[in-house]
């Protein structure tokens, strides 16, 4: 695949900006390239167009792969696997937080309920600290709710509801 300047100016960021989000740099530079690519690429291809070692893009399309952001298909008369990216901004918005969520959010809400449970029937425990465990039980369980209305949101109203955006604070009412 021919690379054009504002091309390869797209990748290089995306693997700056994936390095900050805490993914490595040829996983980011991959999936950039996937994205902008129109036809399913093969490793070969992939690995020349970016001058990437064969086993770094092994271990990153694997990671792709589990992230559910990248797919493998087949053609037909061709042996090789290739690969496309999720292409739709929506999809892959969904597909990262439905990620960052078993990564971060689950773990978490489990430590919070187990740690709420135990303050709760330990009497040493300080009712300033439960108060602090509740508080984010809370938290995290309305975040969750919100998670789960937003990913099973038809969307339409999922794209009308973030453009929404200020004239629902209108609507709801400003703090001082």
């Amino acid at each position: 695949m021919k690379l054009t300047t504002s091309m390869e100016k797209f990748i290089l960021h995306w693997g700056e900006m994936g390095s900050r989000w805490g993914v490595n740099r040829t996983v980011s530079q991959i999936f950039a390239l996937l994205v902008l690519s129109e036809k399913p690429m093969n490793a070969e291809e992939i690995v020349e167009t970016l001058g990437v070692a064969r086993s770094n893009f092994s271990n990153s399309i694997k990671e792709l792969q589990s992230l559910d952001l990248v797919s493998m298909t087949h053609q037909l008369g061709d042996r090789r696997d290739h690969f496309v990216a999720v292409k739709d901004c929506w999809d892959m918005m969904i597909a990262l937080a439905e990620q960052r969520k078993k990564r971060e959010i689950d773990p978490t809400k489990e430590l919070l309920s187990s740690c709420l449970q135990e303050a709760k029937a330990d009497p040493q425990t300080p009712k300033y600290v439960q108060q602090q465990f509740q508080q984010m039980d809370d938290f995290m369980s309305l975040m969750n709710t919100w998670y789960g209305q937003m990913k099973t949101m038809d969307r339409a109203l999922l794209i009308r509801f973030f453009k929404v955006g200020s004239k629902l604070v209108g609507w709801l009412g400003k703090n001082k």
